[in-house]
């Protein structure tokens, strides 16, 4: 093997075209969802006071923002529900007129070829903000799994491309997958939300689809953020529950769970690129502290190279952009 002088690593990085061609990764926008809440009334478009640039949309104010999208050349979004009824089963997450279910037959119709994705959980349409059922002041994993099978078939039933399970019940991958091939649609990929570790960094989230919980916390059921052994186990089991992609969220801080799922399983890997992430970069490149685009890339980057095939970001239209300037 060469060594200096002879061997001068940064012959490759003269200039950008070299920098370029020897590029081990890019982030291009076929990579990107771009997450959408929608809320339910007649309109409606309010802005996210902790998320600056992302909006809460009626489905009446849904064609602009996805003729965007869909000019932008982003493949696909993911879309969360803030229903105006709330109870104590979630009824309103599986309603056939509800508000994702709205929304999904409203984008389609709009844009067919943009691939919908639902999330499926009942934290933002229970009164309590749990994704499951409350007995007592414990969350019931196996009541939770019918009302979580019979959302995401409501959402397959209004036209929803993938269905993304988020709630961290045991069994919910098993409980859709039977249900939706029951009912045929066998067609319909499920993108299982993994390894979703209780994080800190969903709090403008919370805000924007008004899912705090009401009491206690969710650390039951989402991950202990200093595991990783017990992530490899999760994703081992919604695989073998019938997942078609496995999602790691948060992505930022868990560039570490990335790179051990990517060298372990050979499915398709999403990361989700966090409001709390999203809302720091924002922050700081308000106050001029650090440039907003190079560092949006950079992390987008770390991701990627982390191991992810697909990033969830509320960057993805401004990258986009940027991309296409390029």
């Amino acid at each position: 093997m060469a060594v200096f002088p002879q061997l001068r690593l940064r012959r490759l990085r003269r200039s950008e075209r070299l920098r370029a061609l020897v590029r081990e990764n890019r982030v291009d926008v076929g990579d990107l969802i771009y997450p959408m809440f929608v809320v339910e009334g007649k309109g409606i478009r309010q802005e996210v006071a902790s998320m600056p640039g992302i909006f809460r949309f009626s489905p009446d104010q849904l064609d602009a923002e996805v003729e965007e999208i869909a000019t932008l050349k982003i493949p696909a979004v993911l879309l969360f529900g803030i229903p105006e009824h709330k109870d104590e089963v979630g009824s309103s997450a599986y309603a056939p007129d509800g508000v994702i279910q709205q929304a999904v037959r409203t984008i389609k119709k709009l844009v067919p070829e943009l691939l919908v994705i639902t999330d499926v959980c009942l934290c933002e349409y229970t009164i309590h903000g749990h994704c499951g059922i409350v007995v007592g002041d414990q969350i019931d994993n196996d009541q939770t799994l019918p009302l979580l099978a019979k959302t995401a078939l409501s959402h397959a039933e209004a036209g929803a491309d993938i269905v993304a399970p988020s709630d961290m019940m045991d069994g919910r991958v098993k409980a859709i997958r039977e249900s939706l091939d029951k009912s045929g649609f066998q067609h319909i990929p499920i993108l299982s939300y993994a390894a979703k570790y209780a994080s800190a960094f969903y709090g403008p989230f919370r805000e924007a689809a008004e899912s705090a919980p009401k009491f206690g916390d969710r650390l039951s059921y989402q991950m202990d953020y200093h595991n990783i052994r017990e992530a490899l186990r999760e994703i081992e089991q919604d695989i073998k529950e019938g997942a078609d992609i496995i999602m790691i969220k948060p992505a930022l801080a868990y560039l570490d769970v990335i790179r051990q799922a990517r060298n372990i399983f050979n499915y398709p890997l999403a990361a989700y690129n966090v409001s709390g992430e999203y809302a720091m970069v924002k922050a700081a490149a308000k106050q001029g502290w650090l440039d907003e685009r190079k560092a949006v890339l950079e992390i987008l980057a770390a991701i990627k190279r982390a191991g992810a095939d697909i990033i969830i970001t509320y960057h993805a239209k401004e990258v986009a952009s940027w991309l296409k300037s390029v």
